[in-house]
């Protein structure tokens, strides 16, 4: 794109975007954010506290009075945390308002306030929709006219919001070249938040039942659930190597043998399977949301969700799928530079629109 743009992305406030990232989300932004920018764009990123300085990103706070103890003794009271958030977004879209810094607003977060407040910025906004309908997104949108631009992750993530509006879908992408190609050979591998949603217990009873060494790699989000369902079970088979940086977590992916992706719910996109054959590491997974899209055939082998006896048989046949076929889909269909040039082409209608109504407006 010849053009270089002014782009304000909304990442979140909750979570700090730098490695090891704290999720797909966190990734997303901190890859995006950069590949604009190399381009040519000039990005300005707003987030909370803590992200990669190398970002330059425009810390959100909430501009607000502190809580006296008299409100804070309501027993309606709403904790504290969540107020914080809110206002920082609140803050941050009553900024964006008054103000004629941007040409675009990309909104990647999954707070309702810059859905919701859209109207009131005078640049085009976008919205990225990274999650399953959700009642606050939800009520947003429907406050009255919207005139924000969504954009699902995916084809299962874009029909599940059919029902409450239209979106075109650019599939989320990774970075080819800070995933590189593995020699595997070794053992399966999971990695990602360890939560029940994500599923690492069925992992852990797919690999014992197949006889084959796991390495589990992510934060720990749900202390009780690592300590019940994960914690006993690892040793010499099983093993927790924690929250590793990229180019860490890409040597141990680019090593396995399999990557198992085993979620209880239905993954907008799946982004983890999208990594793993980047390092040309096959696919073992549950066959839910938006997983069957990223890989295919030749990348993949794919059983209903929760039933642990196919996914352990689908694990090892996995092994012997061809790990240059697993790298081609990846470059094909999961390249970062496809979804970046998506939404350049995005931005640049929005502009153009935007100053082509500005110019009637004024005419």
């Amino acid at each position: 794109m010849s053009s270089s743009l002014r782009i304000a992305l909304i990442g979140s406030a909750r979570h700090p975007i730098r490695e090891p990232f704290a999720g797909g989300l966190e990734s997303h932004t901190w890859m995006l954010a950069r590949s604009l920018r190399r381009r040519g764009h000039d990005v300005t990123i707003f987030a909370g506290s803590g992200c990669d300085p190398a970002l330059r990103v425009r810390e959100m706070r909430a501009d607000w009075p502190r809580i006296s103890a008299a409100a804070r003794a309501d027993v309606s009271m709403t904790a504290e945390t969540w107020l914080d958030e809110h206002h920082a977004y609140l803050s941050l879209m009553l900024a964006l308002s008054r103000s004629a810094e941007f040409q675009v607003v990309h909104n990647n977060s999954l707070h309702h306030l810059p859905v919701a407040m859209a109207a009131a910025v005078p640049a085009p906004v976008v919205t990225t929709l990274h999650t399953p309908p959700t009642p606050w997104l939800e009520s947003a949108v429907q406050l009255g006219p919207c005139p924000v631009t969504f954009v699902a992750v995916s084809e299962h993530t874009a029909r599940a919001w059919r029902h409450a509006l239209t979106a075109r879908v650019i599939p989320n992408g990774v970075d080819i070249e800070r995933w590189p190609m593995g020699a595997g050979g070794g053992g399966a591998v999971w990695f990602g938040r360890l939560v029940p949603e994500k599923g690492p217990d069925f992992a852990i009873r797919a690999a014992l039942l197949a006889g084959l060494t796991l390495d589990l790699i992510g934060p720990i989000g749900d202390q009780q659930f690592f300590d019940n369902e994960i914690a006993p079970y690892l040793g010499q088979q099983l093993r927790y190597l924690g929250h590793l940086d990229q180019a860490a977590l890409a040597a141990h992916v680019g090593a396995a043998s399999v990557a198992l992706v085993t979620p209880r719910w239905d993954e907008p996109y799946g982004l983890v399977a999208a990594e793993s054959l980047a390092c040309g590491t096959p696919v073992a997974g549950f066959a839910s949301g938006g997983l069957p899209e990223v890989v295919d055939e030749g990348s993949a082998l794919l059983v209903e969700r929760d039933d642990v006896a196919a996914l352990a048989d689908a694990a090892t046949r996995a092994q012997r799928l061809c790990r240059a076929d697993c790298r081609a889909r990846a470059v094909t269909h999961c390249s970062a530079d496809q979804m970046v040039e998506r939404y350049e082409t995005l931005y640049a209608e929005l502009a153009a629109g935007w100053v082509q109504s500005r110019a009637v407006r004024c005419a």
